[in-house]
């Protein structure tokens, strides 16, 4: 429970101050080009830096590090809480992801290396699976509340009663061996890699204002993928690397990391865009538009611990995790559709339910078969490397989509202009053809994330990998 609790304050802050952006725009003057940087600060920081805290967990051992990630995190928490300019919150949203990453991949490898027995295991990855997918949505309902009866701020602030819950009950409960002496920290390899995923996410920003052919947009990307390029040649030649290779050279890991990334582009999109739809476009309340998301959430936990947690152990992953991708899919298609006069109940609802159900099949089975049956020493890089995934999908998608639909909203307010008109129901329409737009584009990405576990995850039934559980239990003893 103390590891569940610390994720899903993890999980939901990332997007628990979308609702709150519109509040923090305007109290803190926050230019519209700038505002993604309340969401990718956090994300880049939190997936850039996930491998380190991995081995972090590794070196000191991850009970000390899981609390130390839990303080770090509170005081960012009251600092960005406290912010007066948009470059102190931009700051303290990026401090928390760095505490954030170190304390991730501590929470998921303590759960790694306590349940061993399948069906143990089955019902834990159930668990953390729902908080892991509707950690998000839950973020918007919590965010709602708070800037509609309180301020903006308590949704930073609201972390630090819930950390210092986690930090006594961490203290008291959790048991863990001592960090594995032989454990280094790759300091070149944080620096390529991290400065590559900078670099690209960076230049997808840039892609907005400059346009994409902009000679620093270019060399952003060049220089991105420079920088990750020689962060794996030199995981080949590190002595102690960040990310031993082996690790993603297994065909079902490098199966789910890839349908993670990929998964989480489309639904951070989705998030970040019927946020501001509900609320700009629709004149939803804070409270009202987390209310929306409801049905998301519980389409979520339905389908990781109802169907996901009950079938797992008789069908292999991929049956599971790709027709979950073609489901939420299938919800973006029709979200394609909606207008500035759209209704909730016919044109948005049954398309967060089909994502819902599709997230919830698709996230258990991941984090499961992603960590099964990996050695005791490498359960926090692993670990790390499943959440990098999630984090550096959810950084490309926001600064990728957003770019998508600012550049397609500017293009046809432009051209609707000439011709007279309603400038402000031109605006809107414009605002909500840039959605649109950009969803055609997420739904495409995640239909690629179903036929990549559907080619790459070849794994078996989790129940019947008794040898790969028995090889854990015997190297703990």
């Amino acid at each position: 429970m103390v590891i569940a609790l610390a994720q899903l304050m993890v999980v939901l802050d990332a997007t628990i101050v979308n609702i709150a952006l519109p509040s923090a725009q305007q109290d803190l003057g926050i230019s519209d080009g700038d505002r993604q940087w309340v969401i990718t600060a956090y994300t880049l920081a939190f997936g850039g830096l996930l491998l380190l805290g991995g081995r972090i967990a590794d070196l000191v051992g991850r009970k000390r590090t899981f609390v130390i990630g839990l303080v770090g995190f509170a005081a960012a928490s009251a600092l960005g809480g406290a912010a007066q300019t948009s470059g102190m919150l931009f700051g303290a949203r990026a401090l928390q992801g760095v505490f954030a990453a170190v304390l991730a991949p501590s929470a998921l490898s303590l759960l790694t290396t306590t349940f061993t027995d399948p069906k143990e295991r089955g019902k834990a990855f159930s668990i953390y699976g729902a908080l892991a997918g509707s950690g998000s949505a839950i973020g918007f309902i919590v965010g709602g509340l708070l800037t509609e009866y309180l301020d903006w701020r308590w949704c930073l602030y609201v972390n630090v009663p819930i950390a210092v819950i986690a930090v006594f009950g961490a203290l008291a409960l959790l048991h863990d061996r001592p960090g594995h002496a032989g454990a280094r920290l790759d300091v070149p390899g944080v620096l390529l890699g991290c400065g590559g995923l900078v670099a690209i996410v960076y230049g997808f920003s840039e892609a907005e204002p400059r346009g994409w052919t902009d000679a620093l947009v270019l060399g952003l990307f060049a220089a991105g993928v420079v920088l990750l390029v020689t962060f794996v040649w030199w995981q080949s030649k590190a002595p102690v690397p960040l990310l031993p290779l082996h690790i993603v050279k297994d065909r079902n890991r490098a199966g789910c990391f890839l349908t993670m990334g990929l998964a989480v582009i489309g639904m951070f999109g989705l998030f970040l865009f019927m946020t501001y739809y509900l609320q700009v476009i629709l004149a939803y309340s804070p409270v009202k538009t987390g209310l929306a998301f409801l049905p998301l959430t519980a389409a979520i936990i339905i389908g990781s611990t109802q169907i996901s947690a009950r079938v797992m152990h008789r069908v292999p992953p991929r049956l599971l995790m790709a027709p979950g991708m073609v489901l939420a899919a299938s919800g973006m298609l029709i979200l394609t559709q909606m207008t500035v006069h759209s209704d909730y109940a016919t044109e948005i609802l049954p398309a967060l339910v089909l994502m819902g159900l599709g997230m919830g099949l698709t996230f258990m089975p991941v984090f499961a078969t992603a960590t099964a049956g990996i050695a005791p020493q490498d359960s926090g890089v692993t670990s790390a490397t499943v959440n990098t995934s999630q984090q550096v999908g959810g950084s490309i998608g926001t600064a990728l989509l957003n770019t998508i639909a600012t550049t397609s909203s500017t293009a046809y307010v432009t051209a609707h202009l000439t011709t007279g008109g309603d400038r402000a129901l031109i605006a809107k329409e414009g605002i909500v053809h840039g959605y649109t737009v950009a969803i055609w584009c997420a739904a495409g990405i995640m239909l690629l994330a179903g036929l990549v576990a559907a080619l790459m995850v070849t794994a078996k039934p989790l129940g019947h990998d008794a040898p790969a559980d028995g090889a854990l239990k015997e190297s703990m003893a």
